[in-house]
Order: C-alpha cells, then sequence, then structure tokens
C-alpha cells in the first residue's frame, strides 16, 4: 500500500473542491475502499474524509422516502418507515455483509462497491479490463460460474455485488449526485453501466461528483430474496426483488430486479407486462412469465444454473411479497 495524505472535511463545498484535485479518493465507512488500497485496485495520493457531512438522514417526504448517502446501513434497515413500507429495502440491507460492516457501511458506498470477480480482485496480477483496461478478460474463458449471463462483453463478464441497487431498482429510486455542473438526478436502474467496451468505467458517477442521497417513490408490497453459498455475509449468487400492486389476488403491477447476473441490477420489463391480470398464486404460470423474459440471456458454460435459479428466485419473490 502507497502512502497518502489524509483530510477530514465537514462541508459539502469542500468535498467538491478535493474532488477536483487529481489523485483523491473520498472515505465514508471505509469498509470498500480500504480493501481497495490493501489490494492495489487504487493508490490515491490523498484521501478525503467525508464521514463528518450533513447527509446521513433518513427522510419521510410526500411522495416517499429520501436516504442521505452519509445514512449507515444498519440504520436504514432498523428505521421505521423502512421497516413498514419498503421490506424490499430492509431485507437487502440486512442480507449484506455481517452485523459490524452494515453498522459502518453507508448508502452512497455500497453503491460504489465494486465486483467481487477473483479476477479482478486477484492477489497476483491477471489480465482484468475492469483493473487495467485493454489487458483482456482472464475471467471470459476462466471460471465462470460466478458471472454474468446478461449484458456482459466480450471485454468483461463480471457481475456488481451490491443487494441495496437490486432493491432500488425494483422501487425505481433515483440517486442525486451533485458536481461542478450543480445537481443531477440518475434512475437507480442506470447508475451503474455494463462493460461495453469501457468496462473500466463502472458507474455513471463523474469524477467531480459526490452521491447526495436516494429518492425512494412510495411502492407496493415487496420483498427481496438471496440465493447465496452459505447462510450469512456472503455475496448473491442471484437475487431477486420484487415490488407488486394487487387487487385482491390479481396482479395489477409488478416489478422485478435481479442481481448477481449482470453488472447492474437487471430488470424484467417483458415479464412485468406478462404478470399483469395473472393470479399472484398461480406459481406456474408466474414462472411462465418470468422465463419467457429470459431470451436475451446469454450463460456462460459454467453458470447455465443461474437461469433457472434466477427465474425460481423472481418467483418466490413476488409470491412473498404478496403475502
Amino acid at each position: 500500500m502507497k502512502t497518502f495524505d489524509y483530510t477530514r472535511v465537514s462541508d459539502v463545498d469542500d468535498a467538491l473542491a478535493a474532488l477536483r484535485e487529481p489523485g483523491t479518493q473520498l472515505l465514508a465507512g471505509g469498509t470498500e475502499l480500504v480493501n481497495w488500497l490493501k489490494e492495489g485496485i487504487e493508490s490515491p495520493t490523498r484521501v478525503v474524509d467525508i464521514g463528518g457531512l450533513p447527509l446521513a438522514d433518513v427522510e419521510v417526504t410526500q411522495t416517499g422516502l429520501r436516504i442521505g448517502a452519509l445514512a449507515r446501513m444498519s440504520d436504514v434497515a432498523a428505521h421505521p418507515a423502512v421497516l413498514a413500507n419498503y421490506p424490499v429495502l430492509a431485507r437487502s440491507l440486512l442480507l449484506a455483509a455481517s452485523a459490524q460492516l452494515r453498522n459502518m457501511a453507508t448508502i452512497g458506498g455500497n453503491l460504489l462497491q465494486r465486483t467481487r470477480c477473483p479476477y479482478f480482485r486477484a492477489d497476483t496480477a491477471l489480465p482484468c479490463n475492469k483493473r487495467v483496461p485493454g489487458s483482456g478478460c482472464a475471467a471470459r474463458h476462466g471460471d465462470t460460474s460466478a458471472q454474468a449471463i446478461f449484458g456482459w462483453s466480450e471485454q468483461c463478464v463480471a457481475t456488481h455485488p451490491s443487494d441495496l441497487a437490486v432493491a432500488l431498482a425494483s422501487l425505481e429510486a433515483t440517486v442525486v449526485v451533485l458536481g461542478e455542473a450543480g445537481e443531477r438526478r440518475i434512475p437507480a436502474t442506470e447508475f451503474h453501466r455494463l462493460p461495453g467496451a469501457e468496462p473500466a468505467r463502472h458507474t455513471e458517477l463523474r469524477p467531480d461528483e459526490l452521491i447526495l442521497g436516494v429518492e425512494v417513490p412510495a411502492a407496493g408490497r415487496s420483498h427481496y430474496v438471496k440465493v447465496r453459498a452459505r447462510a450469512s455475509y456472503e455475496f448473491a449468487v442471484v437475487s431477486a426483488a420484487a415490488v407488486v400492486w394487487l387487487s385482491g389476488t390479481t396482479v395489477e403491477e409488478a416489478r422485478i430486479a435481479l442481481g448477481g447476473v449482470a453488472h447492474r441490477p437487471w430488470r424484467l420489463p417483458e415479464a412485468e407486462k406478462a404478470l399483469v391480470g395473472m393470479d399472484i398464486r398461480d406459481r406456474a404460470g408466474l414462472l411462465g412469465a418470468v422465463a419467457g423474459a429470459f431470451g436475451d440471456a446469454r450463460p456462460l458454460p459454467d453458470n447455465e444454473f443461474k437461469v433457472v435459479l434466477a427465474q425460481r428466485a423472481a418467483v418466490r419473490a413476488l409470491q412473498e411479497a404478496a403475502e
């Protein structure tokens, strides 16, 4: 790990000014940046601690909820309004990491996580276009069991690890950011980039921008399902977030977002349309509607199981949301 200067700021303008200086990285909870430093993924010349910025509130608004970028994951998961009205959000947070990490990790930091692809995180230098642009993708012809089935390119087949991002995509939340050009609002479904030809660009956040918070509109019934290799402290093999509005047992509207299958939360718009008018108790019908949205899936040699697993997780999330 290289040495670096450390500064703490308590004003948003000071944080934005710091971002304009090359070689600067922001530190919030530190649960991700410290890993980047240790693994050599980042080597900043200066680390600016923004933990004192006034961005940690969780506010109930007329249209839903506003969550500050520096709100701790554990605080958001335990907030009464989140528990009562956004169970998909609470559950996505509670199933992430460990209690100790959730007490430190922030909402903004969670969204800025980088892939857990073992080739990206390798201790020894391996071809990885996310880490060294133009070096290749070792995962493309390596172990593909944990990699994407949607939206990947020959440049990168990695997935994004955030549980929270999947829940926010199903809720059609908005990420609010601030930079030199002023405030911008980015749909949660578009905040993370697909790899394309530029896999080193992880999100739509510009170098001079800071996440201020997340706005979440009012929602229907919701649930989050996370399938993982062990019971706790593990990233998703596949996950599904569902939000559903019902008239009795008939689906009036539905939203589904999948995790562990692409480098951003993957919505299933075709399935969402097909589900309207269905009986939420009809598991076979729901499964058919969801399966019909997998025409663009491109499983790799070791991860074909994710196709069936993701479909079943989505149906389970829908039915448990209805309960």
